[in-house]
């Protein structure tokens, strides 16, 4: 199988394509499109891709969006965000109950906003944006 790989790899290198077209050497690139395609084709089941049956993940250019339906009886003193570059996880639900919603993409953790309204949480988060540059590392002999 990897044969062939290379073979679609050399026959890539050969064409005039788009700039940008490098991301289908990375791995994940395949389950980022398709979450992407199912959300949009089946929004009702974002949930089984994100990880989480009260949640819906939504991106734009530059954001990711979280909605979280949060169960009627949720006291809000208790309700804590907590937000990984990867993952979103509410904390303090009924029942000592916590979500935890699987990320898309990479976001900055501390670029956030958070709002309750009508019972969904609403987590708006910035991407971080893709680094394709090579950084040079020093080599010890």
């Amino acid at each position: 199988m990897a044969s062939k790989w290379n073979d679609i790899e050399k026959w890539m290198e050969g064409q005039q394509l788009p700039k940008g077209f490098e991301v289908l050497k990375e791995p994940d690139w395949v389950e980022q499109y398709v979450r992407k395609l199912m959300t949009k084709a089946l929004p009702e089941a974002a949930g089984v891709i994100t990880g989480s049956k009260s949640a819906a993940v939504s991106e734009t250019d530059h954001f990711v969006i979280v909605k979280i339906n949060l169960p009627k009886d949720t006291e809000r003193e208790q309700v804590r965000l907590f937000i990984r570059e990867d993952r979103v996880r509410v904390e303090g639900l009924p029942k000592g109950n916590k979500e935890t919603v699987k990320l898309p993409v990479l976001v900055k953790p501390r670029i956030c906003k958070a709002q309750v309204k009508d019972g969904i949480l609403h987590v708006k988060l910035r991407k971080r944006p893709v680094n394709r540059t090579y950084h040079e590392s020093y080599i010890v002999w």
